[in-house]
């Protein structure tokens, strides 16, 4: 039995060093296959979204049809209900699962979803939801990442990273930002920089982008005029506003959460019919406030081009603030990406409308605000500073103002961190598990290789192997420290940096995956 073990471990390992040349080859078919499908998800979106927008100016002309479209919708919400308490993989923004599967808690019929996610988020967002694609497109990807490594029948090992691959690719069709895709694999998904995490991410990311630009244009997202750059003198009213951020932030997850447990809580109403109300409520925002219909796009567009008051602008944030809440809660699929975005420009054009009010600055600089609002409640919301910088200077199309995006997300980030709000996603998984236990990953006797990063400081950093108290089911199997691979032994010293190679138990790996990462990454208090 032994001797078996160490043939397969043996195996394994042998396997793990020649993966990395077949795992970019693979991530960019993964690229390929998701960017078709966000193209083809973009499109059906937008084709909804005119149409439905149409109607909404005839039954503005016709009320005597409203009863027709109040039916329709009644019939689209249980429908889109039945559909997610069949599959309540494809329910939500689809992030959170996707970080459940790669940390091996969740299990996920990789086809199923596809469908489910392609079919719901498109008719949920394209009939007026406030609701983003960004989250079903990098669920969509992740399913492409899982479907090719089952056909191809790799293992457990390779199928994570692959997953990953397609998790980044959904991102970077979906907002045609291929490096926030690859390094939103990294801080979000895995929250570790390993190299060969980001080799293939980036890979899939990149071939995504392509595909989306073909079809789509390279332009960016966001094409917003007069952008220039924020003189050093206002940087204490960026900091001031990362500070004001911070704290929406954590109030927007705050509502988030409550709004799944009002849902929950409620038993009069099958579950089935919770997507009926968003959708009951879209109509009447469709006929006297269209603005805050869909995930959001055109309403940020709309910000650099057109002047909007303090008062109206107020009304949308906190409109647009609690239909997202009723749509989220719902479980509807779609994600809070752009939602998140378009509150947070929001937030911005009244910040920089104050300030240009009360300090006489520069009326161009209002577009600097938007963006830098996105940037900043993006990263309260979703902890993810890089990702967040990165994200809205490829959306915007320029690095002007890279620096004050920076600084503000950083401030925003420490501030959430400091009043103790726990990222979004990672709330939303404890949710789900909590609730759909039947879902959780099968055990299995094949083996899975983790890959940890060392912080500095942290409870491993400066310890010899033999000092430390391991947990049970793990197996050291090498040390990365930057382009030398150590074998390591009882007297080896781990060191700030190094990645750790540790072989285990597939059924273990969810729960060692936790605890090493709190090992690797709590610094130590002296």
């Amino acid at each position: 039995m032994d001797n078996l073990y160490k043939k397969n471990r043996a195996s394994l390992l042998f396997y793990w060093h020649n993966l990395k040349i077949k795992l970019v080859g693979e991530s960019v078919i993964i690229g390929v296959i998701t960017g078709f499908i966000i193209v083809l998800f973009r499109v059906v979106i937008e084709k909804l979204g005119e149409k439905v927008g149409k109607i909404y100016e005839m039954l503005s002309l016709r009320p005597h049809f409203i009863p027709l479209w109040v039916i329709l919708f009644i019939v689209l919400g249980y429908t889109l209900g039945f559909m997610v308490k069949k599959d309540p993989m494809a329910a939500g923004s689809g992030i959170p699962q996707v970080k459940g599967v790669i940390l091996r808690k969740l299990e996920m019929k990789w086809f199923k979803v596809i469908l489910n996610k392609f079919i719901g988020g498109s008719f949920a967002i394209g009939f007026g939801l406030s609701l983003g694609r960004e989250g079903p497109s990098v669920q969509l990807g992740a399913c492409v990442g899982q479907g090719l490594s089952r056909i191809l029948k790799r293992v457990s090992i390779e199928e994570k990273y692959l997953i990953t691959s397609g998790a980044s690719a959904g991102l970077s069709a979906a907002f045609n930002a291929p490096l926030a895709g690859a390094i939103f694999a990294l801080e979000e998904i895995h929250k570790n920089f390993s190299p060969l995490i980001l080799i293939s991410a980036f890979s899939a990311a990149l071939s995504a982008d392509f595909i989306v630009g073909e079809f789509l244009g390279l332009s960016p997202i966001f094409n917003f005029k007069h952008i220039g750059v924020i003189p050093l003198k206002y940087y204490f009213y960026i900091i001031l506003f990362g500070i004001i951020m911070g704290v929406a932030g954590v109030v927007f997850n705050i509502f988030l959460l409550k709004s799944q447990q009002l849902y929950s809580k409620q038993k009069w109403i099958p579950k089935e019919f919770n997507p009926v109300f968003p959708l009951l409520t879209s109509i009447i925002f469709g006929l006297f406030l269209p603005e805050v219909l869909g995930g959001g796009n055109s309403l940020i567009v709309s910000l650099s081009n057109t002047s909007f008051t303090i008062k109206f602008i107020l009304v949308l944030i906190l409109i647009k603030f609690l239909f997202t809440m009723l749509c989220y809660g719902s479980g509807t699929p779609g994600g809070i990406f752009l939602p998140v975005l378009t509150i947070g420009a929001l937030i911005g054009y009244g910040y920089g409308s104050v300030l240009i009010n009360m300090l006489n600055i520069n009326t161009n600089y209002i577009n600097n605000f938007v963006i830098l609002g996105m940037a900043a409640y993006f990263t309260a919301v979703v902890r993810s500073p890089i990702t967040g910088t990165i994200l809205i200077t490829e959306m915007t199309g320029g690095f002007n103002n890279f620096l004050p995006l920076s600084i503000v997300s950083i401030v925003a980030y420490l501030v959430a961190d400091a009043l103790g709000s726990k990222p979004i996603y990672d709330s939303l998984l404890e949710r789900f598990l909590i609730s759909n236990t039947d879902l959780k990953a099968q055990n299995t006797k094949s083996k899975f290789i983790l890959e940890i990063p060392v912080c500095m400081g942290c409870d491993l950093d400066g310890k010899k192997i033999k000092n430390i108290r391991w947990p049970e089911f793990c197996l050291i199997t090498e040390i990365r420290r930057g382009s030398e691979i150590i074998i390591p032994k009882g007297n080896t010293v781990i060191c700030a940096g190094d990645y750790i190679t540790i072989l285990t138990n597939e059924k273990d790996a969810g729960k060692l995956n936790d605890i090493l990462n709190e090992m690797c990454q709590n610094i130590e208090k002296t």
